[in-house]
Order: structure tokens, then C-alpha cells, then sequence
């Protein structure tokens, strides 16, 4: 009988936690070096394929994923090295997805090409936005005629590409929003990811924001008037949203991003990485130092994570629904029983169908178009405290 995971899928996230800058809206888990040994990085990540991969042996590897950090600022050689290594460890889907991110500075354009030798079939590019004097006060540091040679090289590169744009930024009107993302609509390929920008505690914009050093950002009507304009200006263009922040080609969805949202397994590699693992019947968290030097050291000593426990089916299925949720699709409430061992409050699911924010076909439960907007809140009133 298949297990669970089966339903969304098995991937490999693998973290380069390296950028040449950081970013003052990022809280990922990215460092800026002066110098990096590629080759012990690139033993430490194949000793830790090997290691998971003996505790999953069979397993069909549906997408492989390089984030960061800055993953185009590695090694070609290293980003080969791995993907023939989880190829070895596990057996490939036919028509397997292997994503890397990248930032469109000159350097990392250059090698794309070598990228594709290796075996990456999918870019996702991080652009974040179509001006120069925006891309400034975002902290990137390329310009818009950088990004346009990269995006040309990507086209011309690899079969499927995608690029990252944030609004919501200072002083951004909704008629500058609009005319952006009209233009961004003619130079995409068949995904673009769509972020509002948020402002995080521990990051520059946090405590900027915090000392009222960050001024014009969006008030909550924008905001959601900008939330709206994207949804529909992307639908028209034949991009819909298949998730809150991403729209595709139907048919060309992130691959791995959907085994998250579906409640699939991954294996999470690298600095900070985080993973699920159903192993004996078990579904297991994992997560790993964030300190670079710190996940070297680990996965050189023969397990590079720090964190391994249990996932209750309680968390499962709240897991399930939380990410499921963001979905267009929504989630499958037999499948939700299934792992939790518990259902929906037909109650509270009753009250939101009432108000129009959610919506069932058959066993699928969804978000309507109406509640997207407000599906954080849709998600808290269906997992009381």
C-alpha cells in the first residue's frame, strides 16, 4: 500500500548558503564570504546524499532544487557532482525537474551554459524589479539591463525559466505596479513568482522599518489592491495562480515547490536546511545548523543535521492543511483524515463557506477566489489555538 508522501512526491532540496551581498528584506539563510572551498563543500553535500540516500533506498526522485544563498555562484563541476550523486542514490523520474536559482549579474550569466551541461533543466531568476532606482533600495546589486541579458540567456538556455519580482515597495503606485507587471508578462516564460514585500524582524528593512526609517511603503488597501491587479492581470496573460504567490502555464507549476505544498517528502541538504522524511512508517522533521561552517563540520563527522523528531499526525495534518491551503487546488479533507486521524470543524468550514472564502468540489476543499486574499485567516480559523 503506498504511503502517504507518495501522493506529493519525493525531492532533494540542496542549500548554498553564499551571496556576494545581503539583501536588506532577506531572512533567508545567506552569508556573504570571502572565500569558499568548492571542494570541501562539494564532498560535505555528496557525503550527505549518500547518507540519506541509504535511508531511502528505491525512492523515485521527482525534482532536485539548488536555493540559497546564491546557487549560481556555484561551482558548475559541484552542481554536476550532485545532481550525478542523487541520480545515483536515487532512481530519477523520467521527466525529473532540477531547478536552480540564480541572480543575473554578469559573472553567474556567463555560466549558464555550463549550468545545462550539468544537468539543471529549469532557472528561477531572482529580478525582483524592472527599475534601477527600486533595485537599489532592495540592496541587488545588478542592474535592469543586466537582468534583460541574463533573462535572454536563460531563454535562449534552458527550456523552462522563471523569475522573482517583489511589490509592495516604497512609494510603488498601483499604476507602477501594473505597468511593470504588464511588462514582465511579455518577457516570461511559462512561471513568475510574485511577492509582496514583507517586512521581517532580524533583517535591515526590520529595524529600519521598527526606527520609521522606512517610509512610503503601501498601506493595507494598496496592498490588497495590488493583490488583486496581479491575480488578474496574470490570468489574462494565460499565467494563473496555481498558489498565492506563483503563477504558471497549466502544466508548468514548480515541481518542487508543489511537493512542499502537498505534503510530500524532501530531503533538505546544506546550512539551515530543513527536510521530511517518512521512514519506517514514520514521518520524520529534520533540520540543520545554520552556520556554514558549523554544517561542514557536521556533515564531515557523517550526519549533517541537528534536528531529527517525530512529526505527530496532529502536525501532519495541520502541516497539510496550512500548505495545501495556499493552493488553487486546495486540499483533499479525506486525505487530511487520512494523516491527522481527525477531520475538519464542520462548523467553522460551514461559517467560511457561508462568508464565500471557501469552496468544495468533490473530496477538495479550497480557497475561493474571493478569500485568497484573506487565507491566512481562512487557515486560523480552521486550526483554533
Amino acid at each position: 500500500m503506498a504511503e502517504d508522501w507518495e501522493t506529493g512526491g519525493f525531492g532533494l532540496y540542496v542549500h548554498w548558503p553564499f551571496c556576494e551581498a545581503k539583501c536588506p528584506y532577506c531572512d533567508f539563510n545567506s552569508h556573504v564570504a570571502g572565500a569558499v572551498d568548492h571542494d570541501r563543500w562539494r564532498r560535505a553535500f555528496l557525503r550527505e546524499i549518500a547518507r540519506v540516500g541509504a535511508e531511502t533506498p528505491g525512492r523515485r526522485l521527482d525534482s532536485i532544487f539548488f536555493g540559497g544563498g546564491t546557487p549560481s555562484l556555484m561551482a558548475p563541476a559541484t552542481v554536476a557532482a550532485i545532481i550525478e550523486a542523487a541520480c545515483d542514490a536515487w532512481t530519477p523520474a523520467p521527466d525529473i525537474e532540477i531547478t536552480l536559482e540564480a541572480n543575473p549579474g554578469s559573472v553567474e550569466a556567463g555560466r549558464f551554459r555550463d549550468y545545462r551541461a550539468a544537468g539543471v533543466n529549469r532557472l528561477s531568476m531572482g529580478i525582483q524589479a524592472l527599475n534601477d532606482a527600486d533595485l537599489t533600495r532592495l540592496g541587488r546589486i545588478h542592474s535592469v539591463e543586466e537582468a534583460m541579458r541574463a533573462l535572454e540567456i536563460a531563454r535562449s538556455t534552458f527550456d523552462r525559466f522563471s523569475f522573482d519580482l517583489i511589490y509592495g515597495r516604497q512609494d510603488q503606485t498601483l499604476g507602477d505596479w501594473e505597468a511593470e507587471l504588464r511588462r514582465a508578462l511579455d518577457m516570461a516564460g511559462d512561471h513568475l513568482s510574485l511577492y509582496q514585500l514583507t517586512i521581517e524582524p532580524g533583517t535591515v528593512f526590520g529595524t529600519r522599518h521598527a526606527a520609521g526609517r522606512l517610509p512610503g511603503l503601501p498601506n493595507e488597501d494598496r496592498s490588497a489592491d495590488m493583490f488583486v491587479l496581479t491575480r488578474e492581470i496574470c490570468a489574462a496573460g494565460g499565467l494563473p495562480a496555481y498558489e498565492v504567490s506563483n503563477h504558471a502555464r497549466p502544466g508548468s507549476e514548480s515541481r518542487h515547490n508543489m511537493i512542499y505544498w502537498s505534503a510530500g517528502d524532501y530531503a533538505g541538504i546544506g546550512p539551515g536546511a530543513h527536510g521530511r522524511l517518512t521512514l519506517d512508517g514514520t514521518r520524520i522533521a529534520t533540520e540543520a545548523r545554520r552556520s556554514p561552517g558549523g554544517w561542514l563540520e557536521d556533515a564531515e563527522r557523517g550526519v549533517g543535521e541537528s534536528v531529527r523528531a517525530p512529526v505527530s499526525p496532529e502536525d501532519q495534518g495541520r502541516e497539510y492543511l496550512v500548505m495545501g491551503l495556499r493552493l488553487a487546488e486546495g486540499i483533499d479533507v479525506d486525505r487530511l483524515k487520512r494523516v491527522s486521524g481527525v477531520g475538519l470543524d464542520d462548523a467553522a468550514v460551514g461559517d467560511l463557506e457561508e462568508l464565500g472564502l471557501l469552496a468544495r468540489a468533490g473530496s477538495r476543499l479550497f480557497v475561493t477566489y474571493q478569500g485568497v486574499s484573506l487565507t491566512n485567516t481562512v487557515i486560523s480559523r480552521l486550526i483554533p489555538d
